[in-house]
């Protein structure tokens, strides 16, 4: 019997946020029998730790259909149930992934696990050809010229590639209609996980959808590694105020699905270039069983 945790991240609140999967023990596991655990849990990414030594962690992550190489919102979730199982009481918790190292801070409140913060990969940038403009506003069931100008329209990764596509207003983003053939199609020509369509609702908050069916997940509702690339991005190419060498921003997803989350993150810059990149969120465990 192999023993789980379902835990909705990015979230207080039950039934809100990100749900993942979280097993602890996996170091008996092959990549067929935790493809088969993601699977029959259904929910959008299932972590599992294989291995662990002194304050490391080796870790992977499986969507229902097939391993990904990083998931922010269930990394997240393993931090608040490794802090509540008394796994780790503090300090720096290193996760080896299959993109290196992912250091974890924790944050407490009157002593108890309140919030996860993970310092996510430098930012990669690759441009979108503004030929595509059109197809990925079709695919996305939105017409071009809804499209934000003044912000960048762009493939970018903190960990795991996605395509940022910025409209302009909220109403746009819930508006958005999802051609799932279509953006699969994109994807794999982009080279990305997802299209993630953006809006901003203040200088330094933006409204969010993520769609990555490349990857069996029609709609993703809270979105941390994308959350992190996105707000880094916009704070190298001074789309978000900053305060000396700090940029920070948040984003709220979910919404669409009827279950919105809220995404912290944090951006020292050297200059114009991110230098330390966190991405801070809750989580609540919802259940626990075995299979």
């Amino acid at each position: 019997m192999i023993a789980y945790s379902q835990v909705s991240a990015f979230t207080e609140t039950p039934g809100h946020g990100n749900q993942a999967g979280v097993v602890l023990d996996a170091s008996g596991l092959d990549a067929d029998t935790m493809q088969a655990i993601a699977s029959t849990l259904g929910v959008p990414e299932t972590v599992f730790v294989t291995a662990t030594h002194g304050d490391t962690a080796w870790v992977r992550y499986f969507t229902p259909t097939q391993e990904i190489d990083f998931c922010g919102h269930a990394t997240v979730a393993l931090g608040l149930v490794l802090a509540q199982r008394g796994h780790w009481r503090g300090g720096t918790l290193t996760l080896e992934t299959m993109v290196g190292r992912i250091d974890l801070d924790l944050e407490l409140d009157s002593g108890a696990p309140r919030r996860v913060w993970m310092r996510q990969k430098d930012l990669e940038l690759r441009p979108v050809d503004r030929a595509l403009r059109a197809r990925i506003a079709g695919a996305l069931g939105i017409d071009e010229r809804l499209l934000h100008r003044g912000l960048p329209l762009v493939s970018a990764s903190t960990g795991l590639w996605s395509t940022f596509v910025p409209v302009v207003d909220t109403f746009v983003v819930d508006a958005v209609e999802p051609d799932h053939a279509a953006i699969t199609a994109l994807s794999h020509d982009l080279d990305v996980t997802s299209l993630y369509v953006y809006a901003p609702t203040s200088p330094k908050t933006f409204y969010a959808r993520d769609f990555a069916p490349a990857v069996g997940i029609p709609e993703d509702p809270v979105t941390g590694s994308s959350g992190g690339a996105l707000i880094a991005m916009l704070a190298a190419t001074g789309a978000i105020p900053r305060r000396g060498d700090l940029a920070v921003g948040y984003l709220q997803q979910g919404h669409a699905l009827g279950t919105p989350g809220e995404v912290c993150v944090e951006v020292t810059l050297r200059g114009d270039r991110p230098h330390v990149i966190r991405v801070g969120g809750c989580a609540i465990v919802e259940r626990e069983g075995k299979m």
